[in-house]
């Protein structure tokens, strides 16, 4: 599927004079003729901060747009992704999401003040990147195999911790109990950091996140990575096996970043910014930034994007119906 999406981008880019060309005959003339708000619904730091401030400073020098970032954090990233939501569709509202997004109209249905998927529409998937598997020192694992047979044969003697009931950490452990039929206990915190000093200290057995928050404390050798939720092994963290590899099941779980403005804003405006994203992401150096970051670039077109997104919801509703989540 991630092969699919970059090709699409690649075929994009190949087309991004005519299709700019044209779009800019029928779109408004003056846009951008204002700073562009761009969101990020996270505290900054963050995948989702530091990505839009990647691509969003390429995309400036490329086009000379003011691009400006407002970080509205909280509520699972409920609380800016419903700003750009309710925002005007005139093209000037931007918003960048993680996984999260494709968890909350299930997790959140029938509570919330605006409709995440018919309220925003997706622009491009600007990368994705793969989630470990890490475990603490004492738990008698090497790989996944071992880790499912020693989960049977402890059920529920072992705790996982995650940045939070939604996160990414917390629906790939979920999918990862679903796939093989084991029982954890699940441990929510308030972010990675805490849930990864617990892990250290032995207060949880399993830590599921992404390579740059973990790997440093796999190298100086604190915790064990045992596979990558991937199929095929990723930069920064190379030394990692894939889940097959490792004797685990056929499955991937990521989280990703994904732009979306407010539903309504003029098609050429939206087929601009993908573009122009596209374009961003794949530049030389924003490439050698994002495998910095573990995040594979991807710069998909709308259309793809909404697919995936798509994909992504009704694979997150599974695991939330079956496994019965509920918000905090």
């Amino acid at each position: 599927m991630f092969k699919n999406l970059f090709t699409s981008a690649l075929l994009s880019i190949s087309l991004l004079g005519s299709t700019t060309a044209f779009g800019q005959n029928n779109e408004d003339k003056n846009w951008p003729s204002k700073p562009i708000r761009w969101v990020v619904p996270y505290a900054p730091g963050g995948l989702s901060d530091t990505s839009t401030r990647i691509i969003t400073k390429k995309i400036a020098e490329n086009t000379g747009w003011t691009i400006v970032i407002e970080n509205k954090p909280g509520a699972n990233a409920l609380i800016g992704s419903e700003f750009v939501a309710k925002a005007p569709a005139d093209g000037y509202n931007f918003v960048t999401v993680l996984a999260a997004h494709s968890v909350n109209p299930t997790l959140y249905a029938g509570t919330l003040n605006f409709d995440p998927l018919k309220s925003l529409t997706p622009v491009s998937l600007i990368g994705i990147t793969p989630l470990l598997i890490t475990v603490n020192n004492n738990l008698p694992v090497k790989d996944v195999k071992e880790l499912v047979a020693y989960a049977k044969a402890n059920p529920g003697k072992i705790t996982y911790g995650s940045s939070g009931i939604g996160a990414a950490a917390h629906m790939a452990t979920e999918l990862l109990k679903l796939t093989t039929d084991i029982d954890m206990v699940h441990a929510p915190y308030k972010g990675s950091a805490l849930a990864l000093q617990d892990l250290i200290g032995n207060n949880i057995q399993v830590f599921i996140d992404t390579a740059p928050t973990l790997m440093p404390q796999v190298r100086n050798g604190r915790i064990r990575a045992i596979a990558v939720m991937s199929n095929k092994r990723i930069p920064g963290a190379s030394e990692v096996p894939t889940m097959l590899e490792a004797g685990g099941p056929d499955i991937e779980s990521s989280t990703w970043s994904m732009i979306l403005t407010t539903a309504g804003t003029p098609k050429e405006i939206v087929q601009r910014v993908a573009l122009e994203t596209q374009k961003a992401v794949n530049s030389p150096d924003i490439k050698a930034r994002f495998d910095a970051l573990g995040l594979e670039g991807v710069g998909s077109n709308p259309q793809d994007s909404a697919k995936f997104l798509n994909d992504e919801v009704v694979k997150m509703a599974k695991i939330i119906k079956s496994k019965n989540i509920k918000p905090e």
